[in-house]
């Protein structure tokens, strides 16, 4: 079978964890999850006089719909939907289906998907299976890849660097502070995730259970409609029209957008490293990387988790600005963009295997960051013109600047400086430790 997308092609193995969330096979089944959730707890309601109380039987048979559901129940719904050409129409047949082989449940069959509408089944499915995936995939891999991140700060917590601003040689650094810095925002948005959690809606065509009052005017749909989302561990909105506004989409999309940043910007910092050689990577057996330089050993993971990022961003920044859009009481052009959810969650996953597998790899260079520093002694010049301001020495900032800008200067260049000073003898010491180092 041919393949469009190289998620499902060449990348597959690398994200399949996502696809019991993300594949329409999984959106159907979300949709059943619902559809018998919603026939269950309009069966335990006495006000739908009709529909009387599911034995323990029966329930259980019902539940088993979709803890069976297998490939073969996957087809047989896109099979109903040839003929519909509606996908939560062919989801409510086949479960009737299902349902007339339950006995005792046949003639009920009419209440499946009662007053319904079909965004009310997808916006709670979409919902299930974003909180599901963020539980289950999305933040457990996240944290995973920050700790791999950590655990380079931590071994390397006093390792002292050369920095760089502008891309010119600046005041000493330690590795440990830098790669703490990515933890620190990346757990920042973990937070944000860990804390994020889908909305609901649920009445009706236009949001006003009009078909449901129509059948049961005394009956307190509203109530029922919130302790029906509340019980699929989603956040009920009251006032809605057709369709959920996907302001929970545009959030978790902004949260995951600023993870994939930073992230980018963690890919770039690793890959001047590596190009500064501060970073060496450990040799694969077999791998190639160069079909001409023989030598070559890329940071391909960290360029591969840069490029999927930006990816997974578009996808994310296409959904905030377009999904809470709809015009009047709903338009349909959400629906087929919410059908690419799954991949901007994918490129987001296959980014975070590349990063993974490439810190794996990372192997910490000293020789490399002590020749970095030794070749630039002008850095002491931020230490020393401090200490002299601490002291009140005249133009201390200017003296400085005469002695390095644009200047190859030494440690006894600044050693000797150091002696003419006049400072307290302490501090004239603890420079010259400094310079001396």
């Amino acid at each position: 079978m041919q393949m469009l997308s190289p998620l499902d092609g060449r990348y597959r193995d690398k994200i399949s964890a996502l696809c019991p969330y993300f594949s329409e096979e999984a959106l159907n089944k979300y949709r059943l999850q619902v559809e018998i959730a919603y026939f269950i707890a309009l069966s335990k309601e006495k006000g739908i006089a009709q529909l009387p109380a599911l034995s323990a039987r029966q329930e259980k048979h019902l539940l088993a719909i979709i803890e069976k559901y297998d490939d073969k129940d996957a087809a047989e719904i896109k099979k109903i939907e040839k003929v519909t050409n509606h996908d939560v129409k062919a989801v409510e047949y086949f479960l009737k289906k299902k349902m007339e082989k339950i006995s005792g449940l046949k003639k009920y069959t009419e209440f499946v998907h009662f007053g319904l509408t079909s965004e009310d089944v997808n916006n709670l499915s979409y919902g299930l299976m974003i909180n599901s995936a963020l539980k289950m995939s999305i933040i457990p891999d996240a944290m995973s890849y920050i700790a791999q991140i950590k655990k380079i700060a931590m071994s390397n917590a006093n390792v002292t660097m050369l920095s760089l601003t502008h891309g010119q040689p600046a005041t000493a650094t330690t590795m440990g502070k830098e790669m703490m810095v990515f933890v620190d925002r990346l757990s920042r948005q973990i937070e944000q995730m860990k804390a994020f959690s889908m909305q609901g809606k649920f009445g009706g065509a236009v949001g006003n259970y009009s078909a449901h009052m129509a059948a049961y005017p005394k009956f307190k749909w509203e109530a029922f409609g919130k302790k029906f989302m509340k019980s699929l561990g989603l956040d009920p909105l009251i006032h809605t029209t057709q369709i959920n506004p996907h302001d929970d989409i545009a959030e978790i999309s902004h949260i995951l957008f600023r993870f994939n940043t930073i992230s980018i910007d963690f890919s770039r910092d690793i890959w001047s490293y590596i190009s500064r050689g501060i970073f060496t990577q450990k040799v694969i057996k077999g791998e190639v990387g160069s079909s001409t330089m023989p030598h070559k050993v890329n940071p391909i993971d960290f360029e591969n988790g840069e490029g999927n990022l930006g990816l997974s961003n578009a996808l994310f920044s296409h959904f905030a600005e377009k999904l809470p859009i709809s015009r009047l009481q709903r338009d349909l052009s959400d629906s087929t963009v919410q059908r690419s959810i799954g991949t901007a969650f994918g490129y987001h996953a296959l980014a975070l295997s590349s990063l993974n597998k490439g810190i794996g790899k990372l192997l910490l260079n000293k020789k490399i960051i002590q020749c970095e520093l030794d070749a630039h002694p002008e850095l002491l010049a931020e230490a020393v013109q401090t200490v002299l301001r601490k002291h009140g020495v005249k133009g201390a900032y200017e003296k400085m600047k005469e002695l390095t800008r644009g200047e190859t200067v030494t440690k006894e260049d600044f050693a000797a400086f150091v002696q003419k000073v006049k400072i307290p003898e302490e501090d004239k010491k603890h420079l010259l430790k400094i310079i001396n180092q």
